[in-house]
């Protein structure tokens, strides 16, 4: 893994970028880079669910999963609770359109655009069941966690998605 050249992580694509006479416009479905602060992120394609959530940047998303019940989709991401088995995928860094494609952080500090649902600093955090874009305090062992809070007041945490 390493610095992907043209890394625009506030770009978004839409699928022609990605294929047919646009193709290479975009980075590879999939790709992993870092930037230059040891942040990594992956490109992904964004859904809006089935409550056609609007991607909103700092919002944290789950890896698509229709109604709740994952498919083994692992590039594609929604911040619609109700459209993901619970596993956090990572945070927003753009607003992509239906469909688009795009950059989420995935490891690294964060902050987010929504206040936690709960937890305190130090808690080990994964997607909020109940609200859309947010992270809560992980309940269970068997919870899928994407990272760390380190500052729940200014809502922020330490990812360490998949």
């Amino acid at each position: 893994m390493g610095f992907v050249a043209g890394m625009s992580l506030s770009a978004t694509y839409p699928a022609s970028a990605l294929t047919g006479a646009e193709a290479g416009k975009a980075p590879g479905i999939g790709d992993v880079g870092e930037d230059g602060l040891g942040n990594t992120y992956r490109f992904v394609r964004y859904r809006v669910g089935a409550g056609a959530v609007a991607a909103v940047v700092g919002n944290a998303v789950g890896f698509y999963a229709p109604g709740g019940t994952s498919t083994g989709v692992y590039n594609e991401v929604t911040s619609d609770v109700s459209d993901t088995a619970g596993n956090m995928a990572g945070v927003l860094v753009s607003a992509p359109a239906a469909d688009e494609y795009c950059w989420i952080q995935t490891r690294g500090p964060a902050t987010l655009n929504t206040a936690f649902v709960s937890g305190s600093d130090g808690n080990a955090m994964v997607l909020s069941s109940t609200t859309d874009g947010a992270v809560k305090v992980a309940g269970a062992v068997t919870q899928s966690v994407g990272g760390v809070a380190i500052y729940v007041t200014g809502k922020v945490m330490m990812l360490t998605c998949p």
